[in-house]
């Protein structure tokens, strides 16, 4: 199987995916009509259920596209990891990752015995048990493993986060890193784009890839020339909320000229 996350670095332009908020299954759908590389799926900050990405995971997979489907989880548990996993997305994104030894948790925790700890189960990532064999042999090389560093721990323990091995990516998380280095918001302060840099060059020393999350015009120009290998160009939501105010606008200010 083709896994672009997994080898964004080695592409010659940023692969671009986009964010899916609205846990529908339609959403999700016409999101990977449109060609999208990836799209994230947030369960981190929004109420989308297990149940919910399943049926959100079906169906990118069942549209003609190669979309492929990264889940940011809520947090390293290697519980939700296993059962994350055990639905088959290409790969998981873990929030708020600060040390070296909690990336080297989340790893251990994605991949089967004797090289982690993983639960073995028979769930959709195996086909129902009908392919168990071949996924427990190779599950813990194809998935794609990214973390976010948003913190200025994180920020310091940067380089031996990105030194672990089966950590395929960092995420630069730019609301809760800002905010972490008391420039929440002023993404153009130096301390800010000190720490981009940092980042990046960490990334790069490793191998490994990075990305981040534009969501205006003016911060996808700016964050692609972050050297960056993924942008998330967007969340749904946002543009819902857009091409509502646009047309809510429009209509409005046509009203006032028929008047």
């Amino acid at each position: 199987m083709e896994n672009v996350l997994k080898n964004a670095q080695s592409n010659d332009e940023p692969i671009i995916g986009s964010w899916l908020a609205i846990g529908h299954p339609e959403v999700a759908e016409m999101m990977a009509l449109l060609d999208y590389e990836f799209i994230v799926i947030d369960r981190e900050h929004t109420p989308i259920s297990l149940e919910t990405l399943e049926n959100v995971l079906r169906a990118v997979e069942n549209t003609t596209s190669s979309t492929e489907s990264l889940v940011r989880v809520p947090s390293s548990d290697p519980t939700e990891l296993k059962r994350t996993l055990d639905l088959d997305p290409a790969g998981i994104m873990v929030p708020m990752v600060e040390t070296a030894s909690e990336a080297e948790s989340i790893v251990e925790a994605t991949r089967f015995p004797p090289n982690g700890r993983r639960g073995i189960g028979i769930h959709r990532a195996a086909n129902y048990s009908l392919d168990l064999d071949a996924y427990v042999e190779t599950a813990g090389e194809d998935v794609s493993r990214y973390v976010q560093i948003e913190t200025e721990r994180g920020l310091r323990n940067v380089d031996a986060i990105a030194a672990v091995d089966g950590i395929d990516g960092l995420f630069i998380g730019p609301a809760d890193l800002s905010a972490s280095l008391g420039a929440f918001g002023t993404v153009n302060d130096s301390t800010f784009t000190d720490a981009v840099d940092r980042i990046v060059q960490s990334a790069r020393n490793a191998d490994i890839s990075v990305g981040t999350l534009a969501i205006s015009e003016s911060e996808r120009e700016t964050r692609l020339n972050w050297d960056i290998d993924f942008l998330v160009a967007g969340v749904d939501s946002v543009h819902l909320l857009s091409g509502s105010k646009d047309a809510l606008r429009h209509c409005r200010r046509v009203s006032k000229s028929v008047e």
